[in-house]
């Protein structure tokens, strides 16, 4: 989901909770509300701990590079050059 979807879920939330004055007799507006939003805390945390777990791991990388290189031999002269146009 991300940090924008856990945003978008605290800002729904708190809509419900605090703007949404509706009286539904099996739900209570405030207590869902408030549930979505901490959802959106949860998304948000989640999302904020494996972005650290990742940029901790990505610095502690060992990166090996190999560099191949050809035996020393007997090199071989360069082509001739073409002939020049004829007119």
């Amino acid at each position: 989901m991300g940090i924008g979807g856990g945003i978008f879920l605290i800002a729904l939330g708190a809509i419900l909770v605090f703007a949404v004055h509706a009286k539904i007799g099996w739900l209570d507006i405030d207590v869902a509300g408030a549930v979505i939003m901490l959802s959106g805390v949860a998304v948000l945390a989640i999302t904020i701990w494996f972005w650290r777990d990742r940029r901790r791991r990505a610095i502690r990388s060992i990166i090996e590079e190999a560099r191949l290189s050809h035996p020393p031999g007997p090199s071989h002269p360069p082509p001739p050059p073409p002939p020049p146009p004829m007119r």
